[in-house]
This record gives structure tokens, C-alpha cells and sequence, in this order.
């Protein structure tokens, strides 16, 4: 996996609550036991017109506004139904690094830190606040620190109350909660067996204490 630390990137609105693994990967492209391509299928049905095959534009994912984005903002209850982890191979693959939501279905949660996606759980307010600002201005930038557990972005605030148009930008943090032991893989860009081969010389000088006292 690539190490993750700090991102800095554009997101990609999509606001529709209890998104499930079929919706995301369709299972009629679960045969293949290689990641590569599930990114070229992610939201298959969503995507494409399913008469003639071309990209549908009001979609998020196909619009030219959020081009290149990393980050992933969906509604409540993301990754929900099968237990498939094509479905974090197909965010992965499309180029999604970070999904944020105010609630995770638990086996999704496991399979994206296991392919290095990070799932951030937020409260629904904050996820509203977000949702709203890169739909309005879909160049806001939003910082992910792994590090220190947090994501922040430049909000947009009313500043007078007789004058709705006059706005100005703030700073809205929210921190994150993440398991240990997967954050010191996605940093390290460690799978499981990585994270076993850095503790290597540990293992080992365990071992021969075991060997030492077993005498």
C-alpha cells in the first residue's frame, strides 16, 4: 500500500444516504480476483445509461468540477449490504483515497483500511457543513492529517444577517477516530504482512529469550 500521512485535495459530493457494496461495485463484475479495472466500474450503474452505454453528466463522479478529486463525501451509512471488498478495490481504483460519512457499515470500514481507503466517521452536522460547501464551490480544499486525527476545511460562514451575500471563508476541523494498529499501517503503508516483517527483530530477539529461558 502507499504510505498516508497528510492530504491536501479536492472532494466529491455525493449526498445519498445507505449506499451499499452492490451500488458501488455491481456484482456482476465480482468474477475477477484482480484489483485491476474495478475502478473503471465503481458506481457502474450510477454512471453509465444503461441503454447505450455512455457516461451520464449529472452524475458527481463524471462531473469535469471534481476532476481529479481524492476524497469521497457520501451520506449516512456508506458500505452497507455484502460483505464484498471489491468494493473498496473499486474506490481505491478510481482514485478515492478517503471516504467521509457520519456512519460506516463495519466489514466496508475493515476491508477499506485494509486497502489502504481511509473511512472517516464524522458527525452529521460537520458532514452537512461539507457536503454543503464543496456542492457550492466544488474547489474547496480539504486537508486529511492522519497523524493528528483530523480534517479540516474552509467553510463559508455568514457574516452579516441583513446581508446574505456577504460571506467569508473559515477554518471548520473535526477530529476522527481511526484503530491503532490500522493507522500505523496506512502511515508505514504496511499490509499485515508488512507490519509483521518490521517487527521482525523483535520476533526474533524474542524468540531467543524464550529459547534462553526455556533452558
Amino acid at each position: 500500500m502507499e504510505k498516508f500521512t497528510k492530504l491536501t485535495t479536492t472532494a466529491i459530493p455525493l449526498p445519498i444516504e445507505n449506499i451499499d457494496t452492490d451500488q458501488i461495485i455491481p456484482a456482476r463484475f465480482l468474477k475477477a480476483t484482480d484489483k485491476k479495472g474495478f475502478g473503471d466500474n465503481v458506481f457502474r450503474d450510477w454512471r453509465y445509461d444503461t441503454e447505450d452505454g455512455s457516461l451520464i453528466k449529472g452524475f458527481p463522479l463524471n462531473m469535469p468540477q471534481y476532476k481529479n478529486a481524492q476524497i469521497l463525501v457520501a451520506g449516512d451509512n456508506f458500505g452497507c449490504g455484502s460483505s464484498r471488498e471489491h468494493a473498496a478495490w473499486a474506490i481505491v481504483g478510481f482514485g478515492i483515497k478517503v471516504v467521509i460519512s457520519s456512519f460506516f457499515a463495519d466489514i466496508f470500514k475493515g476491508n477499506a483500511l485494509n486497502n489502504g481507503l481511509l473511512p472517516i466517521q464524522v458527525t452529521p452536522e460537520f458532514l452537512k457543513q461539507l457536503l454543503d460547501t464543496v456542492q457550492e464551490n466544488p474547489d474547496t480544499q480539504i486537508t486529511i492529517d492522519l497523524k493528528n486525527q483530523v480534517v479540516e476545511f474552509a467553510g463559508v460562514h455568514a457574516e452579516c444577517h441583513t446581508d446574505p451575500v456577504e460571506v467569508q471563508g473559515r477554518s471548520t476541523k473535526a477530529d476522527f477516530d481511526i484503530d491503532p494498529y490500522k493507522k500505523v499501517c496506512m502511515i508505514n503503508g504496511y499490509d499485515d504482512i508488512d507490519f509483521l516483517v518490521s517487527k521482525k527483530e523483535a520476533i526474533e530477539a524474542f524468540e531467543k529469550e524464550r529459547v534462553v529461558f526455556g533452558r
